[in-house]
């Protein structure tokens, strides 16, 4: 009865993959998950060997892990602007979120000493989490505005003793909307407070390929551009909200820019 049940999942599999856009959403989603975690498992003693522990330069190895998987999922990353990460020092980069699908272009353009902020509840999720820790991420609780400030002057000191460069998604959530949400003020009192410039990285829409309400997920390609560097040296904490205007209409711009050419190549997913 088992091998029964066995050959008719395997008959039902490839035609659930041919005819049911729901089910292919799933599976990519449940596999994309899965082969994560997967990653994990075999990083986590790679870095215990290399690193001893909790250290920045994890970041390396699990960038040359991840980046094979968008040749999974049918998905090709166009970058332009990598003079702009040419800079030396530490910088604090700040990007678009839109998915969890991210990390791909993340770990496509990262550059050395690069760990990310992220919400502390990343920190539970299984060998994920683990290795995040490992690779020095610094994790704050959304929540709590007091610890969230503490974190960031804590990163803040960290970037300039160690010199380490910091990612921050400065929308504080998931957003797929077609446009940037206002951004949140930390990453910009960070760059302030260290006086190390804001690298702006944007990510074209993924409407293309990806609804997560329409259940639908494709081949596709996800365009990059790195924008010039926005000095922050001589600032202050009175020019954050500035500072802050001046980067979201910089990228937003980026944003529907690239995100239009995208739509004119491939046209938007019917839904």
């Amino acid at each position: 009865m088992d091998v029964a049940w066995m050959l008719l999942l395997l008959l039902l599999f490839p035609l659930l993959m041919w005819t049911s856009s729901t089910f292919v959403f799933y599976f990519k989603k449940f596999f994309y998950v899965a082969w994560m975690m997967f990653l994990a498992i075999l990083g986590i003693p790679i870095c215990l060997l290399k690193s001893g522990g909790r250290d920045v330069e994890n970041m390396r190895i699990i960038r040359s892990m991840v980046r094979h998987v968008k040749y999974l999922f049918g998905l090709r990353i166009e970058v332009r602007g990598w003079e702009h990460l040419q800079t030396e020092g530490p910088y604090v980069i700040i990007s678009n979120h839109q998915s969890s699908l991210d990390v791909l272009g993340m770990m496509e353009i990262l550059p050395d000493r690069c760990t990310t902020i992220a919400k502390k509840e990343l920190v539970y999720a299984g060998t994920v989490g683990l290795i995040c820790w490992l690779a020095g991420i610094v994790f704050i609780n959304r929540k709590k505005t007091n610890d969230a400030k503490s974190v960031m002057a804590d990163a803040a000191k960290t970037m300039l003793d160690e010199q380490v460069r910091l990612w921050v998604f400065p929308e504080g959530t998931r957003n797929q909307n077609g446009d940037l949400l206002p951004f949140k003020k930390g990453a910009f009192h960070l760059a302030v407070q260290a006086q190390v410039p804001i690298i702006p990285v944007v990510f074209s829409s993924y409407n293309s390929f990806y609804l997560r309400k329409e259940k639908q997920f494709n081949s596709g390609v996800i365009r990059l551009r790195i924008l010039p560097k926005i000095e922050t040296k001589g600032l202050t904490s009175d020019d954050v909200s500035c500072l802050s205007d001046q980067s979201h209409s910089l990228m937003r711009t980026a944003f529907l820019e690239i995100s239009d050419s995208v739509a004119k190549s491939n046209g938007p997913l019917k839904h």
